[in-house]
């Protein structure tokens, strides 16, 4: 891929001092301001909710790429489209109608994104295609960071850039991203990184990003 975006995940960030740390991370380089929202239902954690992401807002003009691991989600989309969300991703697993959700996003503005567990085939995202600016595969089973990458999801990220083909469509993987697994993210397709530890381990933001971004 000729430009690859890195997302780096706040759920990895200094809670205490989250508005600072988005400062810090927006003037490092990043691409998209990545926010992992979660239920406690649909994945066993608890984490951000609208009002957070309200308060956050200001502390940067990059682009908040929300993904919502919670089920129902349909109800709630418009209180992240009023918190300031610029990307809105849901998965594809929720019992909600995914096509109705994605064009409520579509309807106000937003860039929509679909999201697939590692048990999830990827052949389920093809009706979505005409919809879908973001194509978000998780490499660990979503619900806490920190977790393994899992390699066996290698060949569906690969599946998924033949599926995109000419679409403009980012595909974006989440999940035990560092050094040596964003080498092997980007040559199976993806163009968009969201990484946590891997920026977040120490205090040079920038370093991180680019060496992430240069691999």
């Amino acid at each position: 891929m000729s430009s690859v975006k890195i997302a780096p995940s706040i759920l990895s960030a200094n809670f205490a001092k989250l508005g600072e740390e988005i400062s810090m991370i927006d003037k490092a380089g990043c691409d998209y301001i990545h926010i992992d929202v979660m239920d406690g239902h649909f994945v066993p954690n608890i984490t951000f909710g609208p009002e957070i992401i309200k308060k956050i807002r200001p502390y940067t003009k990059k682009i908040f790429d929300v993904h919502l691991m919670i089920n129902p989600v349909k109800k709630f989309i418009p209180d992240y489209i009023n918190a300031g969300a610029d990307i809105i991703t849901i998965h594809e697993e929720i019992n909600d109608d995914v096509e109705n959700c994605l064009r409520l996003i579509k309807k106000h503005g937003l860039k929509t994104g679909i999201s697939i567990k590692p048990n999830t085939s990827e052949k389920k995202l093809e009706k979505y295609l005409d919809l879908l600016d973001l194509i978000l595969v998780m490499t660990v089973e979503p619900g806490f960071g920190g977790q393994t990458f899992m390699h066996s999801q290698l060949k569906k990220i690969k599946n998924i850039r033949e599926m995109i083909g000419e679409k403009s469509i980012d595909l974006e993987v989440d999940g035990g991203i560092n050094n040596s697994t964003s080498k092997l993210t980007i040559e199976a397709g993806a163009n968009v990184l969201v990484a946590g530890s891997a920026v977040f381990r120490n205090c040079n933001y920038k370093h991180n990003i680019e060496e992430l971004r240069s691999i």
